[in-house]
């Protein structure tokens, strides 16, 4: 087994109904739940035109400007999979496009996160599968690897590792770890509910806002008429 050079052919994934949970919560009371210290970073943009990316990671690592392995990636992944794709940040070279989408969504590809550049950026939003990436640009990609499939990988210091749930929206993308799948639903679900509250009171001219004049006393803030 060659490191930097290889294919992990299955893992555990986490299921679709676990996934499916997280449908209707925001990425952000998500990572509110994570201690707000796990992200994709801001430079992920959505590239497609509206709704939620989420289902298990399908993990991709390649050389900058090269996708061998995404190509591999696709014919490989399972129906609901998130193609994830570390290929180091850059954007010279775009690694998927029109086409390639097209293939993955026949094959059932629930979505693609790319830590690198796409194109056929007007066609992507147009056909809206759910695409997150750092910008797009007209030059097209080489087909060489090396790269892996399945193994860690990490985007702005967010570890994914193959199988875990990727959720993403407006705000960005998020990983959450497999094994924490319950716990950060319900969290994630908590928040949810007691902001729904909060807008209600607000509607309502009840909410009770006390709490900033008194941060903002125990802080030592000063007061100037």
């Amino acid at each position: 087994m060659t490191i930097g050079f290889r294919i992990r052919k299955s893992w555990p994934r986490v299921s679709p109904a676990a996934a499916e949970r997280f449908r209707d919560i925001p990425v952000a009371n998500v990572s509110d739940s994570m201690s707000r210290m796990f992200a994709g970073g801001a430079r992920l943009k959505r590239m497609h035109r509206s709704g939620m990316l989420i289902g298990p990671a399908f993990t991709v690592k390649t050389r900058p400007g090269a996708n061998l392995m995404l190509h591999k990636a696709i014919d490989m992944a399972e129906p609901g999979d998130v193609i994830v794709v570390d290929a180091g940040g850059e954007v010279t070279s775009a690694l998927i496009g029109d086409m390639m989408i097209t293939h993955a969504i026949q094959r059932g590809v629930a979505g693609f996160v790319i830590n690198g550049a796409v194109r056929d950026a007007d066609a992507i939003f147009e056909t809206n599968h759910p695409t997150f990436a750092l910008g797009a640009t007209h030059r097209g990609p080489f087909k060489e690897g090396p790269g892996e499939i399945g193994f860690p990988i990490a985007i702005a210091g967010m570890v994914i590792e193959a199988g875990d749930l990727v959720l993403g929206d407006g705000d960005g993308v998020v990983c959450v770890p497999r094994a924490e799948v319950d716990t950060v639903y319900l969290a994630a679900r908590k928040k949810q509910e007691a902001e729904a509250r909060q807008i209600e009171q607000t509607l309502a001219g009840t909410l009770d806002r006390s709490w900033v004049d008194k941060s903002l006393h125990e802080l030592g803030c000063t007061f100037v008429d």
